[in-house]
């Protein structure tokens, strides 16, 4: 799975740290799904989907080895 969170991140001018504080995580988690090395859960993914208010499919999309 690929993500742009970053991207999503820049466009509301949040750091890691602001992003984590607002959906209730760690600043590591979200560096972690930046890397794509942790799939969030369905209710991240919906938490971050309100905050950035985008439908999830708009900053995480399936890759081919998916």
């Amino acid at each position: 799975m690929k993500n742009t969170i970053k991207v999503e991140r820049a466009i509301l001018d949040l750091t890691q740290e602001e992003l984590a504080q607002k959906i209730g995580v760690s600043r590591q988690t979200i560096s972690s799904i930046e890397k794509n090395r942790y799939v969030p859960s369905t209710v991240l993914a919906l938490k971050m989907s309100k905050l950035f208010n985008k439908p999830v499919n708009d900053f995480f999309s399936l890759t081919t080895e998916d």
